[in-house]
This record gives structure tokens, sequence and C-alpha cells, in this order.
């Protein structure tokens, strides 16, 4: 009789010694759900896509890991759309890396110009054949007389590159027209918009007459201004001289 009063107390103790393990192992399951975060490894396609990246623009992956790291930094508050090799070029830690980046920019910016140009050049005969007669910058008053020209047409007349919003530009066009002077007109960031260009000619003054003389010609610049590679900010007036373009004073 004894031992059946045993067995009532021996199925308590137990029931009590496996609560806790029980309730642990809940908590324990609790507790690797509250923890799970998200796997940190980046997908195989992006560490590709980055690599392309970095080699399309010369960089190896540990290049371009800084660049993205650096534009995270108060550089990418400032600068947000800054390219790799300045970012780099601009917080190099050597005057050999600094080298090296600039080196890079220049064989960089040399291979977009020549596409830039390879375009225009395509852009330019596309247009005789369709539209000859057409006027591509157009100003109030201005007859389809009056069309651009290209920088290879301009030789033995002043060459003059400017950009929106800069006074100093404005003004040497204005002196240049007061002159008398014959000159072609290169917006510089024109962007191929014509309604960029009109707005800059009618708030530098440019005289529509003089347009439909041909005696000023308004132009998208397309990567001519650093094509020639001349040093300097703008505006800049350069003539052909010898056969090389010059900056005039």
């Amino acid at each position: 009789m004894k031992r059946l009063h045993l067995v009532p107390i021996l199925v308590a103790l137990l029931s009590a010694l496996a609560l806790p393990h029980a309730a642990t192992a809940q908590n324990s399951g609790s507790s690797a759900v509250s923890v799970i975060v998200p796997s940190r490894e980046r997908p195989v396609a992006t560490i590709h896509s980055e690599e392309q990246q970095a080699r399309d623009w010369g960089l190896q992956t540990d290049e371009w890991a800084r660049y993205r790291e650096l534009m995270q930094g108060p550089l990418g508050v400032y600068s947000p759309k800054l390219d790799p090799l300045t970012a780099l070029g601009i917080e190099a830690r050597s005057d050999e890396e600094r080298s090296r980046y600039a080196e890079l920019q220049v064989q960089a910016e040399a291979r977009r110009v020549e596409k830039m140009l390879a375009y225009q050049r395509a852009y330019d005969a596309a247009w005789q054949r369709l539209a000859p007669g057409m006027l591509r910058v157009s100003l109030p008053g201005v007859s389809p007389a009056a069309s651009s020209t290209s920088l290879a047409q301009s030789t033995g007349r002043t060459a003059v590159f400017v950009k929106d919003g800069c006074a100093t530009c404005d003004q040497a066009v204005q002196r240049l027209q007061a002159s008398g002077a014959e000159f072609d007109v290169y917006v510089v960031g024109s962007r191929a918009d014509d309604a960029h260009i009109r707005d800059w000619a009618q708030r530098a003054r440019i005289d529509p007459a003089k347009v439909r003389a041909r005696q000023i010609t308004l132009n998208h610049d397309d990567g001519h201004w650093l094509s020639l590679g001349l040093q300097g900010e703008l505006p800049a007036a350069v003539r052909q001289v010898g056969g090389q373009w010059q900056r005039q004073p």
C-alpha cells in the first residue's frame, strides 16, 4: 500500500523537474526567433555587378568598396553624384594614388569625348540628310537661313565657350557682339536642349539680326570644349592658329 502512495509523489516530482526544462526550451525557442537577423551575405549577382562596375572604371574591387564607403560619409553628402575616380582622387592617401586616379580619369574622359564626337558627326550627317534646311536653334525673328555650325567649320572665326548662370560669360559675349566681331557661341552643359540655348541667348541679349546674318551662331558644345584640352575657366574665346586651337586673351 505504501508503494501505491509513492507513485503519485514520484509523478509529481518528475513533472516538476520537467517543467523548468520545458520552460527553458520554450524560452530558448522564443529567444531564437527574436534574435534571427537577415543574412549579411550579399547575393552573388550583386557581387558580380559591383565587380563589373569596378572594371568599368578601371578599379579593383577593394577600391570600389572604398568609393562606396566614402560616399556614405561627408563627401557623399556634399557631392552625392561624384564619380568614383574623382571621389577616390580627392580622398587619395598618397601622391601615387592621386596620380593613378588622375590618369584613369583622363583616359575615361578621352574615351567619353571620342564617343560623343563620333555620335555628333553621325548626328550632323543625319541632320543634313533629313532636315538640311531646318534651323536647329531658333530665336524669335530668326529665319531658317541661320543655322548652327560645327567647330571644324568655324576656322578663321572666334569660338566662344560659355555656360549658363555665368555672368562673366554673358559679359564676354556682349562685348564681342558690341565690337562687331563674327563669332560662334558654344553653350557647355546645354544637354542638346535647344530651349536651353534659346533661353540663354535671350538672357545674354544676343541680337537675333546678327544670328540671321550668321555673324553669330549658337551651338551646343557637344564635348568640343573637353576635346580641345585647354586650361582655365569659362568663358573662353579660342581661335585656330596654325592648325591648333589657342585661347585668346
